[in-house]
């Protein structure tokens, strides 16, 4: 009988970036050293890129090699210049594929900061207050477009510096990025705008029972009539709060549970097709299509790549 080969599970979960493993050998500045904001520059390969995740927002600026971006369940191209606000736990990699013999001594200029110390002192300093919006909308990710060349010189002006002189550059960075409007969401889409809290917590209701059961059948007709609102009403109601007519977003709920089974799990495609909500194959297939701009089965073979290595 010929050998049966055993191998190992293929890893589908983003590892979990622990401050203990933030050596200074690696690049990492000593935290006793810098405060909360901290940059890092490095080279490609590492063992920094990998398919991961921390508590942390990171910015990231790509200055050398092309190749393939990872956050969360978008797929997409880097160049020189490719600038990506990723929040707290959004796994994320990026890899080279034009790498020179040697590798690339330097490809990533990287600040890592935390949410809390902004978030309390902005209740308290309104001129932070006009961060929090950027900082809700990197849930998703955030690439940011004609920065490049100012996001380099930002970038080492916040290294240089100690003190409140870092807390002064990161900030007058952290200003010119919320300020900028040529950006794009990579990873599923969250609300984008609301009216009122009212309206907001009546959203949020909506997108929760979406998200948590995405296969349980929810017509529009049935919110409208809860929420005391006729159908056309609720229409544009739900399409000024999410920026989506209400069945083009519970189609793309449903392709954003089918990416994160075919990231983390090896169920067959039509399994996971019936499981978020599809009652067939090729409308599956054809929706997949539309908002991916790939198929499933090209979509798992392609998330395979965001560890650097083949399976």
């Amino acid at each position: 009988m010929p050998a049966r080969h055993h191998t190992l599970p293929r890893q589908r979960q983003p590892e979990l970036e622990h401050d203990r493993a933030r050596s200074p050998e690696l690049g990492y500045e000593p935290p006793e050293t810098v405060g909360s904001i901290r940059c890092l520059a490095h080279g490609f390969p590492t063992p920094l890129a990998r398919w991961h995740y921390h508590d942390e927002y990171e910015l990231h600026l790509i200055v050398a090699s092309s190749g393939k971006t990872f956050v969360g369940d978008y797929i997409g191209y880097f160049q020189p210049g490719h600038l990506v606000l990723t929040g707290p736990r959004l796994p994320h990699n990026w890899i080279s594929l034009d790498l020179p013999e040697g590798g690339i001594e330097q490809r990533d200029l990287v600040i890592q900061f935390p949410h809390a110390p902004i978030a309390q002192a902005a209740e308290h300093l309104p001129e932070l207050a006009e961060l929090m919006p950027l900082l809700e909308r990197a849930r998703n990710g955030i690439e940011f477009f004609g920065l490049s060349d100012r996001a380099v010189e930002h970038w080492h002006k916040v290294k240089a510096a100690r003190g409140l002189g870092r807390l002064g550059a990161f900030c007058e960075f952290l200003g010119e990025l919320a300020r900028c409007t040529d950006y794009r969401l990579l990873s599923h889409a969250q609300l984008q705008s609301e009216d009122n809290d009212t309206e907001l917590r009546q959203i949020d209701a909506i997108l929760r029972r979406l998200t948590n059961d995405p296969a349980q059948p929810l017509p529009a007709a049935q919110l409208a009539a809860e929420l005391g609102m006729s159908e056309s009403r609720f229409s544009r109601f739900f399409r000024r709060a999410t920026g989506n007519t209400f069945t083009d977003f519970v189609n793309q709920v449903r392709i954003n549970r089918a990416c994160q089974l075919l990231m983390e799990t090896d169920r067959y495609i039509t399994h996971i097709c019936y499981e978020v909500g599809f009652n067939n194959v090729a409308n599956f297939n054809r929706r997949f299509l539309d908002f991916k701009g790939m198929t499933p089965g090209e979509f798992r073979r392609q998330v395979d790549g965001r560890f650097g290595t083949r399976h």
